[in-house]
């Protein structure tokens, strides 16, 4: 699936990932491929980010905000302090603050 963050200031990612976990506002919750569609209201947490195994050269493209995991470096995380996520046709629009 398609997944973009955007924040006020940039649209800071922007790749194929094969997997997202968001903390929404009743809990976190998972998007894998071919999620059925869902808005949700995000609460302050962390974006959990699984690259697709394609997206490897996207290194050099990541601001510093992003932090990898120290286990595996296909996982990604990303801080937000709310937003909103809108998932749709296999992309997953994130609107982070």
């Amino acid at each position: 699936m398609y997944l973009e963050i955007v924040t006020p200031e940039a649209v800071v990612f922007k790749a194929d990932v094969d997997a997202v976990k968001v903390p929404g506002h009743d809990g976190e919750f998972q998007m894998l491929n071919n999620h059925a569609p869902i808005v949700s209201t995000l609460v302050e947490g962390e974006v959990k980010i699984q690259l697709a195994a394609s997206n490897k050269e996207l290194d050099d493209e990541l601001s510093e905000d992003f932090r990898k995991d120290s286990a595996n470096s296909n996982i990604l995380y990303y801080t937000i302090k709310g937003g909103v996520l809108e998932m749709k046709d296999n992309k997953a629009i994130i609107l982070a603050d």
